[in-house]
């Protein structure tokens, strides 16, 4: 047990029992609000009693902030406080958003959208979908902003990496786990996938 865990009354044992659950949520409220990005369970598990189900507390939580304009959302086998899509409006009108913006072009957009259809997929691979080699540099901003990460080497000569998203990836996008990617016809139906065929699976 670390220094800082040692600080915190997890098991709140002098308190009753609703209390304590009501403390353990606002504890649980407080560190995805004060997170930048998704806060996996046994992070969360650190600041509640031994035994008390994450599961169970974050779905109060989100009863809780019904009508309030953020909502807890899932995000792979995280969690995070995300912004109601109702207010997005407001917010772009009134807050500093853009310095937060992915700030990515259509291209970079496209090699995304291919290494989350693909994944884990190598630049070779990629070489494939778009016909023309993919800079490293382009594959160096993906990653810089954490929305990919390296996945399995290929079992070939060289062993060369793979690339797989990341759970900022799926922050970044309003999606719970891959399963939430728009379907390839879908993209193809309103025009999204591209000449290149590059989210066809």
């Amino acid at each position: 047990m670390g220094q800082r865990d040692a600080e915190l009354d997890r098991e709140l044992a002098d308190l009753p029992s609703e209390l304590r659950w009501r403390e353990w949520m606002r504890r649980i409220e407080a560190v995805l609000f004060a997170s930048a990005t998704p806060v996996a369970r046994e992070d969360l598990a650190r600041v509640v009693g031994q035994g008390a189900s994450i599961d169970l507390l974050i779905e109060d939580l989100a009863v809780d902030l019904e009508g309030r304009p953020y909502e807890v959302a899932q995000v792979g086998k995280a969690w995070m406080l995300r912004t109601r899509a109702a207010y997005a409006p407001a917010i772009r009108a009134a807050a500093d958003v853009d310095s937060q913006a992915l700030n990515l072009s259509e291209y970079d957009l496209a090699v995304l959208a291919a290494i989350a259809y693909h994944q884990p997929v190598s630049r070779d691979g990629l070489k494939d979908i778009f016909g023309k080699e993919i800079s490293r540099d382009l594959i160096g901003r993906l990653a810089e902003r954490d929305l990919i990460g390296t996945g399995p080497r290929e079992p070939r000569r060289g062993a060369p990496y793979t690339f797989v998203t990341t759970e900022a990836f799926l922050a970044a996008f309003g999606m719970e786990s891959l399963r939430d990617l728009p379907d390839p016809e879908q993209l193809d139906d309103a025009g999204l996938a591209g000449p290149s065929g590059a989210t066809e699976v």
